[in-house]
């Protein structure tokens, strides 16, 4: 159980990261991911089953979710389309892409299919069980991706991301296009998303169209609970926090479904939970900033 939660909190929190993105640095409220995700899980499975190699699967699961945040930027930036409508617009057209790729199936089984899972607890068969196995693999995936997000923020594009989200029109006055930053921003985002969707898909055996219902706000609830964890302004703990944030959303989650019967609670709840965690780290930021104003 333990093995579980975090191989799925490391899962989640490459999607965690990509909402962090968006959210934080771009400021840019992007519903793109509910459908990016699921598009990365349906890529994987059938970039397996056409018997491609499960690393190049997850550069054509990243590459998907790329052009999916290429498209809400596009519909954003000429249509002068507001940020939630060109997500949602993204996402609605994305269902109807994800079952055509599945060849009009709602769903894929990979059970029958090496995956790179399988072949990572195969080479460890004798050494580590399955679940410590996914659970080093995993760790070691987050610490690379955190590592070059962590580098990235540090170069000069990086570090005029985080100067569009707190103020664009500085960095028009710099002679930078805000559009083409909100294009590679968001496209970037959606192809960590669909990066962790083929993870997920790996893990739980199967890919699904609706595997991203609910996702968006499963990783703003990682990001909020992170920001509670950990205090800092620097780029390597805001991007820890998020990792924390999504291992400890999973895990109340979890307690949430195997104890939640003791107080007539159902697996049905769950986005209830979700929803209210969300309001509550809202209201909690929101007393905290007015308190702060009060004492200066």
């Amino acid at each position: 159980m333990i093995e579980g939660i975090f191989v799925e909190g490391l899962i989640y929190a490459i999607m965690a990261l990509g909402v962090f993105f968006t959210f934080r640095i771009l400021d840019f409220p992007d519903l793109t991911v509910d459908g990016s995700f699921p598009m990365g899980a349906v890529i994987m499975a059938t970039s397996l089953h056409a018997g491609i190699h499960p690393l190049n699967g997850l550069m054509l699961a990243f590459g998907g979710g790329v052009g999916a945040g290429f498209v809400t930027a596009a519909i954003h930036n000429k249509l002068k389309v507001p940020h939630l409508l060109a997500g949602i617009l993204t996402m609605t057209m994305l269902y109807s892409v994800n079952i055509r790729i599945l060849s009009n199936r709602a769903n894929l089984p990979l059970l029958r299919v090496e995956t790179l899972l399988s072949r990572v607890q195969r080479a460890c068969e004798g050494i580590l069980s399955p679940e410590v196995a996914s659970l080093i693999f995993f760790i070691l995936v987050l610490l690379g991706l955190k590592l070059a997000l962590d580098l990235f923020f540090h170069t000069d594009l990086g570090l005029v991301f985080g100067a569009l989200g707190n103020n664009e029109q500085m960095v028009r006055v710099q002679g930078v296009n805000p559009a083409t930053l909100k294009l590679i921003g968001v496209g970037l985002s959606n192809g960590l998303v669909a990066l962790s969707g083929a993870f997920a898909a790996q893990y739980q055996g199967f890919a699904d169209v609706n595997l991203g219902q609910g996702i968006v706000v499963s990783g703003l609830a990682s990001v909020m609970l992170g920001e509670f964890l950990l205090r800092s302004n620097r780029i390597w703990a805001l991007t820890l926090r998020v990792i924390l944030g999504a291992i400890l959303f999973k895990a109340i989650m979890y307690l949430g479904r195997y104890y939640g019967y003791y107080i007539n609670m159902t697996p049905n709840d769950l986005k209830l939970i979700t929803g209210l965690l969300i309001i509550i780290s809202l209201a909690v930021s929101n007393y905290k900033r007015l308190r702060a104003k009060g004492d200066a």
